[in-house]
């Protein structure tokens, strides 16, 4: 019912940007949170940054000063603008939609993409 595409990964050195995006398709009427997530090998997906339709948006201590994520709720599609890149911030990283409100007003919860490589030399 909904798809969400990543795009914008890539390799990078340390030190440098890298712009994610994600939009989602679908009969989409509203989508209540935009958000991504990581997970490194090993490790637990955890979340990176996330964004509420009405504005606010939460970060990972990791993440804030860094990264910033912004979101197109006409397109619904969401950005995570991500600077000073570290070693450390290699993963994959997930968008995420959550609390979809379909066309036909039934609920759609936790929807993933299917992950995008970032990978941080340095």
């Amino acid at each position: 019912q909904v798809q969400l595409v990543e795009s914008g990964g890539g390799l990078v050195q340390a030190g440098g940007s890298l712009r994610l995006s994600c939009a989602a398709s679908g009969n989409i009427a509203r989508i209540d949170v935009m958000g991504w997530y990581r997970q490194a090998p090993g490790e637990q997906r955890e979340l990176v940054a996330n964004s509420l339709i009405f504005g606010s948006t939460n970060y990972a201590d990791s993440a804030k000063g860094r990264f910033t994520i912004s979101r197109d709720n006409a397109k619904n599609t969401v950005y995570l603008q991500m600077n000073s890149l570290k070693p450390e911030d290699t993963a994959v990283y997930y968008c995420n939609a959550n609390r979809i409100r379909l066309t036909d007003n039934s609920l759609v919860f936790g929807s993933w993409g299917q992950g995008i490589q970032v990978t941080v030399s340095s």
